[in-house]
């Protein structure tokens, strides 16, 4: 009987907060409210009553991230709860004071030597990551909202020596004697590999939301995001011979190692693929003669047509003049960079009709490209080849790509704070209507957007129903996200999902997944930081009546 109540209880408890939110919402601010601050005011360490508070609150939480819908949790916690700035104040004290507690009451079994931020972090890791999808550039670094960026810097470095103690020096192991903590409620069992495990995807997570931020512009130096152990011989030698912990490492959470060693290892995945494929390429010889007044339809008939490991191998050039007559010269490699150079201009050109250019003058995929073209998709999966051969022979091409293309490159999804580039006033209409403080549902918005491509409107809706659904103070953020997410995502899904097949028969997502965005960039089309301009200049020969 005592079973069945437990069970009959469960359900009643999971539907009120899964029908309700706002229970969840009194409920976290209730255990915090009067036991912790979200100020930094006490330098002292946290006092028996904020460390039964976080411990009850986390432990509750861990449940609940498993059991409730995530994104009806998520924004409840992160838009109407002071979680993420109380949770804050208590790992920054606990941390300076070197004196963490011991949550033995919420996690079995619990090690001796298990850390005591695993459980605040796990569950403050998530929250704030899903909060920084929808905090807008105004809140982030004017407001310095929900943290101060002298905070963020402490947190940087606070949640790198985490990780790193994860994944490192006390990597994760099931032991079949270990005994999961028997749960009030009968839910999912918190043991301490399941909030490891958490705990290792949350601040990996967070800490690459982070450095994208800090991309975009620098609130902390790029050095603090490595750990100082990743870039030893053996850590990259252990990371290029792969099968390790040091190459698992790279895997999770790549912004550990410099920019220079995982381009290393890059380098070696590369010229490891080169040598794998030799064989096949000395037995075929792939030529092709492009009409220079067809460029890009002729290298699309012919090139489209070669498998993955063709790709791989030596293609040659010879170029056919306007008057039909093949041009002299030997493809040596150099008439094929030529060719690349050259295609690459052609096709990623705005006026081709594939590509768009943002006010930042970045490309991104027109949505309208099957307007233009009726092979559109196949056009962007050989573009997508054609990017990545360039990768894969090291040949830097000048196509400026806006942010959230190449993130498509890694198969991830973009957020508000990707919008300015693409559509700045579209962006100023929703911070609008995120900071509205009068009632949102006088305003009569509903969950619909209207697409505009060459003079054709079409209006559709963000979720099934939403003609009726009213945008109102509850749910604009849901409204808000979604519109963000069709305009950086979805219009462009088909684009990107053909452009990617095409880059990925010669990039491996496991290696690209190595960098980021702007990091990809600078692989593309390299960088003018690295052109010493004084070293030029001292070794350039000038002829035919050229001088300095």
């Amino acid at each position: 009987v005592k079973d069945e109540l437990d069970i009959d209880l469960q359900k009643q408890i999971m539907a009120a907060f899964d029908s309700n939110t706002k229970l969840l919402e009194h409920l976290v601010n209730a255990l915090f409210t009067g036991t912790l601050s979200t100020n930094y005011s006490d330098p002292s360490g946290p006092s028996d009553a904020e460390v039964e508070a976080v411990g009850s609150i986390c432990a509750f939480l861990h449940v609940m991230f498993s059991t409730l819908p995530l994104d009806v949790t998520m924004t409840a916690l992160a838009y109407r709860t002071d979680i993420v700035p109380a949770l804050w104040n208590f790992i920054k004290r606990c941390h300076e004071n070197q004196r963490w507690p011991y949550f033995s009451k919420y996690i079995s079994p619990l090690p001796v030597d298990a850390p005591g931020w695993l459980l605040p972090v796990s569950v403050f890791c998530p929250i704030y990551k899903y909060m920084l999808k929808i905090v807008d550039n105004e809140e982030f670094y004017e407001q310095e909202k929900p943290l101060s960026l002298k905070d963020l810097k402490a947190l940087v470095l606070i949640l790198k020596q985490a990780l790193w103690q994860l994944l490192w020096i006390i990597p994760s192991h099931t032991s079949p004697s270990q005994k999961a903590l028997p749960n009030p409620l009968g839910l999912k069992k918190m043991s301490i590999d399941s909030l490891k495990s958490q705990a290792r995807i949350g601040l990996s997570e967070l800490l690459t939301q982070l450095q994208d931020w800090n991309s975009r512009l620098p609130f902390t130096a790029e050095s603090d995001f490595y750990s100082q152990e990743a870039t030893s011989e053996n850590f990259v030698s252990q990371a290029i011979l792969g099968n390790t912990r040091a190459s698992e490492i790279i895997k999770l959470a790549p912004f550990l190692a410099p920019f220079t060693i995982r381009v290393k290892i890059f380098t070696s995945q590369l010229a490891n693929s080169k040598q794998s494929t030799a064989s096949h390429s000395a037995l075929t010889r792939h030529r092709f003669k492009i009409r220079r007044s067809r460029l890009l339809e002729d290298a699309f008939d012919q090139l489209s047509l070669l498998s993955e490991e063709d790709l791989k191998g030596p293609i040659r050039v010879s170029f056919v003049n306007e008057h039909g007559v093949e041009e002299a010269g030997i493809d040596g490699g150099g008439i094929f960079k030529d060719f690349m150079e050259n295609i690459t201009r052609a096709a990623f050109d705005v006026q081709y009709g594939l590509f768009k250019e943002t006010v930042d003058h970045v490309l991104y995929p027109n949505p309208g490209s099957g307007l233009v073209h009726e092979q559109h998709l196949q056009y962007f999966q050989f573009l997508g080849s054609l990017l990545g051969k360039a990768m894969y022979e090291g040949i830097l091409v000048d196509l400026p790509f806006a942010t959230f293309f190449l993130s498509k490159l890694k198969e991830k999804s973009n957020f508000l704070n990707d919008l300015p580039s693409l559509d700045p006033e579209l962006y100023r209409h929703l911070l609008f209507l995120k900071h509205y403080k009068g009632d949102l549902s006088d305003l009569e918005l509903y969950f619909v957007i209207v697409n505009n491509e060459y003079g054709e409107q079409n209006e559709e809706e963000l979720l099934p129903g939403g003609r009726e659904m009213r945008v109102t103070n509850q749910n604009v953020i849901t409204f808000i996200h979604l519109v963000a997410n069709h305009r950086l995502n979805y219009q462009i899904r088909g684009q990107g999902r053909h452009f990617l097949r095409g880059f990925q028969k010669l990039i491996p997502k496991e290696w690209i997944d190595m960098f980021n965005e702007h990091e990809i960039q600078l692989l593309i089309s390299g960088s003018l930081e690295s052109l010493d301009i004084d070293d030029l200049r001292l070794n350039t020969n000038y002829s035919g009546g050229y001088h300095p």
